[in-house]
């Protein structure tokens, strides 16, 4: 019997492997899809979109809408690297769309919390921790959008950084698109198509279908038996939980998965608010490596993008994650906002629809008419 168990558990590893490596390359060929479709897209809604882009406030709450709307930053933010390397978005009209998307990851978490809506302790509990990750991503806006906004802070460092992993040629010539090994079935796909709208509608379905397995399975082979020791090991202090916030994030390649583990146990008290906020920034450290891949075999451009989306995260874990006193600033609000709720159950609902629905949907109206 015990041999049959673990047959069935090591056929069930391989699975997840192969599983695991058929979705790497399924989002490799998906972005290189999207970035050769959106190429040759060349119509006026298209061209209407990037033209609102210009706005950087427009640009910030449409990463932000967007990624509510369909609960993937990794895939906004995929997106956003094959529309940079297609060459239809500047860097600087990209950033401030990964940093809306930033944010807008960030309401998964906030909502799994309402599941604990009619138990009043473990609910204070809960939105506290779910609104703690909004909370960082939203004041590290704050602190960083002004700066990108004024000095292109963000943009001209990652473009800097980008100069060292491509070689001249690349820097000095016109936009080419890299040859990667999946060109050959993308440039058949697209031609068999000839529709550019339909191939860019099916690149994006591929995007996001790649990474919903992708996380699935990493989850069940890396994750999940990892997360049974949870109070001894990942939250023993800082620094391990900051690490291991990027390690299981970077695995699964969702921010929303591992922090919406971490909710249910600040919850029933497996794990404090406090202890759990460092592993929270990791969390968001670690989804950058979507962007990553993603800007593999691109131009300098896609590169850069995905570097100012790590320079972003990065700077905000050293603005909150070495000072116990600036660390407490989102904890305390999160957990204000927490008690608020608990008071007053209206409150929590209206914070998620105005922060994000209502305000980026009137914002990005308003400012596009």
């Amino acid at each position: 019997m015990e041999e049959l168990v673990r047959e069935k558990t090591t056929g069930d590893k391989i699975r997840n492997y192969l599983i695991v490596s058929f979705s790497l390359l399924l989002f490799i060929f998906a972005i290189d899809l999207l970035t050769v479709t959106l190429g040759r897209l060349n119509n006026d809604v298209a061209k209407d979109i990037i033209q609102a882009t210009r706005n950087p406030f427009i640009s910030l709450f449409v990463g932000l809408l967007v990624t509510a709307l369909i609960q993937s930053s990794s895939t906004v933010t995929a997106s956003i690297v094959a529309i940079v390397a297609s060459g239809n978005m500047t860097l600087q009209q990209a950033v401030p769309m990964v940093l809306g998307a930033n944010i807008g990851t960030t309401l998964t978490s906030t909502l799994v919390s309402f599941t604990f809506i009619t138990k009043k302790k473990e609910f204070k509990r809960a939105l506290s921790s779910g609104i703690s990750h909004d909370m960082f991503n939203i004041l590290n806006v704050i602190i960083l959008f002004p700066l990108e906004l004024s000095f292109n802070f963000l943009s001209k460092t990652a473009a800097k950084l980008a100069t060292y992993f491509v070689s001249d040629e690349e820097v000095s010539g016109t936009f080419e698109y890299n040859r990667i090994f999946t060109r050959g079935a993308t440039e058949w796909i697209v031609e068999n198509i000839n529709i550019p709208f339909l191939s860019t509608i099916l690149a994006i379905f591929l995007v996001f279908f790649s990474i919903k397995i992708m996380t699935t399975s990493v989850y069940k082979t890396f994750v999940l038996d990892a997360f049974q020791d949870i109070s001894k090991v990942i939250f023993k202090n800082t620094g391990m939980s900051f690490l291991y916030g990027i390690f299981f994030t970077a695995a699964v390649q969702s921010s929303t998965v591992t922090t919406c583990l971490v909710v249910p146990l600040v919850a029933n008290r497996r794990v404090s608010l406090a202890k759990s906020f460092p592993f929270i920034i990791g969390a968001n450290i670690g989804t950058t490596i979507t962007a990553i891949i993603a800007s593999m075999y691109k131009t300098e451009a896609a590169i850069a993008l995905a570097i100012a989306h790590v320079l972003f995260n990065s700077i905000g874990a050293l603005i909150f994650l070495p000072f116990p006193e600036v660390r407490q600033i989102p904890i305390k609000l999160a957990e204000f906002m927490g008690k608020t709720s608990v008071r007053n159950r209206f409150f929590g609902f209206a914070y998620i629809l105005l922060t994000f629905f209502i305000i980026p949907f009137l914002l990005i109206y308003f400012g596009t008419d």
